[in-house]
């Protein structure tokens, strides 16, 4: 194939795994970023207070079952051990305020209740007793967790962190977004199941520094992207938001974002990495204590954040899209503008308007970087999307 100079949008995960595998294949790749940092949302840094390497923009933790995306960040960065053990606050059903383990497992379910019972035992009782079974078919995700945990549990763990996160009550939001949170009537509090598990030695900018560091690549930070500067490239991956590529001319998808209160402790504040927060009283949403994400190294000083989720405005980093029935009508109209566009294709969270995990997001970029190379090699145009967003 002869080689193409290639734009890459974005210098994140999805701009970082497309360059670095195209640069192999003997392509001349130019990435550009609006921030003054490589990495995206995944970017860490050094707090020069406490030495403690911080998650920027919140934390990021590595879980997968695929193991060429295992290898692959294990070829850039080695990845120690991690398990996400998610610790909340909230009343129990005396109104007594606790600490219990996330997801809900039988720890959680005994020492809620009040109760020692074991794992055959807490199924009946939850399925049984506490399970609302009138439910048949759940549409929202109040009607969701009700029909799974009933309503104790859900107004304790489930209702308040919901209204805060999504900025609108349960009953308006699908049952979808419950329905990859788990409950165990096992003592295992790991709050992923995925078999290879872990965070990158020196942080994910580290990593995905040494993905970029190839000869063929080249780095242009605080660039703001346009599509005039397209000119005089073969193709673009553009990771940017889908409707900023054609400058909102329908109008804004939407999002939340987060900002973040940060503080430092000396010592250590919480005991965990990250601590939710169940009342809806309590403004933010969790609090995260970053030298837990790194558990290998040592920090007498430590930096955390409270985190407040609201809906994005213009100026706001976007972090989740909604991906409400008002934002899919909107979604369907900008495909089609992205499907009629020439010599552009939409990669990742925000090209693409979906909620991705990392090890999707290598995924995906992977495959896209490989159906590039099978389309030009067959003289076929390379489509808008290789992962449709709807």
């Amino acid at each position: 194939m002869a080689s193409q100079k290639l734009l890459m949008v974005g210098a994140g995960l999805s701009g970082a795994v497309i360059g670095r595998h195209l640069a192999e294949a003997g392509h001349e790749i130019t990435i550009l970023d609006a921030r003054a940092h490589i990495g995206g949302n995944c970017h860490t840094e050094r707090d020069a207070e406490t030495g403690v390497n911080v998650h920027v923009y919140g934390p990021h933790i590595f879980h997968t079952d695929d193991e060429e995306v295992w290898d692959y960040v294990n070829r850039f960065e080695p990845f120690m051990p991690y398990k996400n053990r998610v610790k909340t606050t909230s009343l129990d059903p005396e109104g007594k305020r606790g600490v219990f383990s996330l997801p809900i497992n039988l720890h959680t379910i005994n020492q809620f209740f009040g109760k020692t019972m074991r794992p055959e035992e807490a199924h009946d009782f939850i399925t049984q007793e506490q399970a609302d079974t009138s439910i048949e078919d759940p549409q929202t995700f109040e009607e969701q967790a009700m029909r799974f945990v009933g309503r104790d549990l859900y107004e304790a763990f489930f209702k308040g962190y919901t209204i805060k996160q999504w900025g609108m009550h349960p009953s308006g939001l699908p049952a979808s977004i419950l329905k990859r949170l788990p409950v165990r009537f096992n003592y295992d509090d790991n709050y992923f199941f995925h078999k290879f598990q872990g965070m990158p030695e020196n942080g994910y900018t580290a990593m995905i520094e040494k993905i970029l560091d190839h000869p063929g690549i080249t780095v242009k930070l605080e660039t703001v992207f346009t599509r005039d500067m397209a000119e005089g490239f073969d193709h673009v991956f553009y990771s940017g938001p889908l409707d900023g590529y054609f400058d909102y001319e329908l109008g804004r998808l939407g999002y939340r974002t987060l900002d973040f209160e940060r503080f430092t402790h000396e010592g250590d504040y919480q005991g965990c990495a990250v601590m939710n927060y169940g009342e809806e009283n309590v403004p933010y949403t969790r609090i995260t204590e970053h030298k837990h994400f790194s558990p290998w190294e040592s920090h007498e000083g430590s930096v955390c954040y409270r985190e407040f989720s609201r809906a994005a405005e213009p100026e706001d980093i976007p972090y989740y899209p909604i991906r409400q029935v008002k934002e899919k009508a909107l979604l369907n109209d900008y495909v089609a503008l992205a499907e009629a566009a020439q010599g552009v294709t939409f990669v990742g969270r925000l090209g693409t308007y979906r909620y991705l995990d990392m090890d999707v997001t290598i995924r995906e970029a992977l495959d896209t970087a490989r159906g590039f190379e099978a389309k030009v090699a067959q003289g076929e145009p390379v489509p808008a999307f290789f992962v449709a967003p709807v």
